[in-house]
């Protein structure tokens, strides 16, 4: 539980700085998004050329556009629409009927692990990717990016790790507020682990004793879509990028379940928080690049007037 509190701690530092000291960038960011993630509508350059100068991510605006990403994730529900409840409805309509094959899809990943010494073995390192190993691969592609100056898988990779402390951060503030039992919790009254929600600051513990805390949303998957989502956004024009993210994040949630970590209704709950975390950066960062870039060449098409021999000709130009 302390460790949820410090990485709760440290995510929120930027929100605490950028109060104490505004940013003209941050209240710009604001002014130019109606709703807490204006991705309805939003369109994104995700040309090579777009990643300059101009839009580089230094070190003062990392921290920036993290803070307004934070900013938003947790003050989302306040700037809701009509639409966006309506899309909340719908995935806790999804959530509720996966509440009631929580147990029996536990059940059966248990056995297949138990049966299949594959999927014992790939299970236990997916499951990886999802913690730390995904440091090391967001590592393995910033070193890429700076080496060989590609800007935009720079810019992709610093984006996904803004998505993932995001992401973590109201991962680790929801798990304190939901206090749900994870399936490998112990009780000497119970014969198995029960999916109940116990309300906030609610904990348990292992057969060893040792304390666990809360199962609700998985945090692995949460972390893992977040990620996914910016690398599939930012290369959305090369399908195989968004193939293989989503795929890999796929099998880091259900990984959890056979690792018996996190029931089906986490896994569903972090997959959608990652998602929507991951567009919300991505987004956040599109709103910025515009802001430093203003005269970027947009397509256009304007109307003119030629003299050519003694006539003149009306024509359109298209700029692109």
């Amino acid at each position: 539980m302390k460790k949820r509190i410090i990485i709760v701690g440290l995510a929120l530092l930027p929100l605490f700085v950028l109060s104490q000291k505004p940013d003209t960038l941050i209240k710009k960011l604001d002014s130019l998004n109606k709703k807490a993630d204006s991705a309805g509508g939003q369109v994104n350059n995700i040309n090579a050329s777009a990643y300059n100068d101009n839009t580089r991510i230094t070190f003062s605006s990392y921290f920036i556009l993290l803070g307004s990403d934070l900013k938003q994730e947790f003050t989302a529900p306040f700037h809701f629409s009509l639409k966006d409840w309506g899309t909340v409805a719908k995935l806790a309509l999804v959530g509720g009927v996966l509440v009631l094959v929580d147990e029996p899809v536990q059940q059966y990943a248990l056995r297949l692990r138990d049966s299949s010494v594959t999927v014992r073995n790939v299970s236990k390192y997916v499951t990886r990717f999802g913690g730390p190993y995904e440091a090391y691969i967001l590592a393995g592609l910033g070193a890429y990016g700076f080496i060989f100056k590609n800007e935009k898988i720079k810019t992709t990779t610093l984006l996904a790790t803004q998505a993932y402390i995001t992401g973590a951060a109201m991962e680790s503030f929801l798990k304190l507020l939901s206090g749900r039992q994870r399936p490998y919790y112990y009780n000497p009254r119970e014969i198995e682990a029960e999916p109940k929600f116990h309300g906030p600051f609610s904990s348990g513990k292992d057969i060893s004793g040792k304390k666990i805390n809360s199962s609700f949303p998985s945090g692995h998957t949460t972390v893992a879509f977040a990620a996914a989502t910016v690398f599939a956004m930012e290369y959305k024009d090369r399908p195989l990028v968004p193939l293989l993210s989503y795929s890999a994040a796929t099998l880091i949630g259900l990984s959890r379940i056979t690792e018996n970590k996190h029931w089906i209704t986490d896994v569903f709950a972090g997959a959608v928080l990652g998602y929507f975390t991951g567009r919300l950066v991505v987004n956040n960062y599109h709103r910025y690049a515009k802001l430093k870039a203003p005269n970027q060449k947009k397509n256009s098409v304007s109307f003119n007037l030629q003299y050519n021999n003694g006539h003149v000709m009306p024509g359109l130009t298209y700029t692109f």
